[in-house]
């Protein structure tokens, strides 16, 4: 006849998740997965329903009919916390000796796992447990994996928007940014104030130092409109040597002279390339958004833009604010160079 130290070791590799009791209902012996579930406290000699509360079948009351119970579901639950649930079936031991019960977590499983780290080692090499636990890690896996590809993804589709609303040559906005920005000011009814700039003597540098050096000169315009901004303003390169700078909320005419006549005199500031010294300087047009009942993009560009050839008409590294009679002029001096 099997000993029961014979017993206890053929359960320990079969049924990890396994109690012995006795006629009396005392736990004799315990399987090496519910050692983890114990917390190290001792469940030997305990009473199996102080450790174990039987919720099914509920006629069971005693460990004599707990004994009646052989081959029938049991539905059982830790009365210590985390109070996990568990199934099993019980089967007498020879000669009226107690009980072995066979206990699984059934669908509660993934909780016992999360709550006691258990792993396959833990569960019998046939029981299906370890096939949903193959599965739980490969979900994990997948799911990181996952995760990981939608962040890549994210950072490209932020980093292709970045890139195609950014002038590659300065890091300013370009102009479908810009287009960006008024469209939304339009539409959210907020006052702006749309200063367009264009260099003079730039194609000076272009044809005497070298495109090289107009490049230079372009990065340290950028720069020097991005200093005599605000962080909230928008500052785009719309062609070779032109710029436009959008300044939300803003619409004082004096606080806006004063920063176009700053810039202009930043701008006038000599720019070294190497040994050679570049010198440009730079004619500021501005319109605002509240001059017109219906702002509209378009429009307040072209008014930017006749103000713009107005300042360099009256000599040039000047500001001026559009102004209607600007367009007959303009128009006038068109017609006298056609």
């Amino acid at each position: 006849m099997m000993s029961f130290d014979d017993l206890k070791a053929l359960a320990n590799q079969i049924c990890p998740l396994h109690v012995i009791i006795n006629a009396e209902g005392k736990i004799v012996s315990f399987g090496p997965t519910l050692q983890k579930l114990s917390s190290g406290a001792s469940w030997a000699d305990q009473p199996f329903f102080d450790i174990f509360e039987l919720q099914r079948p509920r006629w069971v009351k005693s460990i004599a009919d707990l004994l009646e119970t052989t081959g029938s579901k049991l539905h059982f639950q830790l009365r210590s916390e985390p109070h996990t649930r568990m199934k099993g079936v019980l089967v007498p031991l020879p000669e009226g000796r107690g009980a072995f019960i066979n206990l699984s977590f059934g669908i509660s499983v993934l909780d016992a796992v999360r709550d006691f780290n258990l792993t396959s080692q833990d569960f019998s090499p046939t029981d299906l447990t370890i096939e949903m636990l193959y599965l739980v890690e490969a979900k994990s896996a997948a799911m990181e994996a996952s995760r990981q590809l939608n962040l890549r993804l994210q950072g490209a589709k932020i980093a292709a928007e970045e890139q195609a609303f950014t002038d590659t040559l300065t890091g300013l906005k370009n102009r479908r940014a810009m287009d960006h920005v008024l469209n939304r000011l339009i539409t959210s009814g907020r006052d702006f104030a749309l200063m367009h700039v264009d260099l003079d003597f730039f194609k000076q540098v272009n044809d005497t130092f070298g495109h090289a050096a107009g490049d230079a000169v372009l990065q340290r315009v950028a720069a020097i409109m991005v200093e005599c901004t605000r962080k909230s303003d928008t500052v785009a390169r719309v062609g070779g040597d032109e710029f436009v700078l959008i300044f939300e909320g803003l619409m004082d005419r004096d606080r806006l002279n004063e920063l176009a006549n700053r810039l202009i005199s930043r701008l006038e500031e000599p720019i070294m390339y190497g040994a050679e010294t570049c010198k440009i300087s730079a004619s500021v047009g501005t319109s605002l958004s509240s001059s017109m009942l219906a702002p509209d993009a378009a429009q307040l560009l072209h008014q930017a833009d006749v103000a713009l050839y107005a300042a360099k008409r009256a000599g040039r590294a000047q500001h001026m604010f559009y102004a209607p009679q600007q367009e007959a002029q303009m128009m006038e001096q068109d017609s006298k160079t056609a």
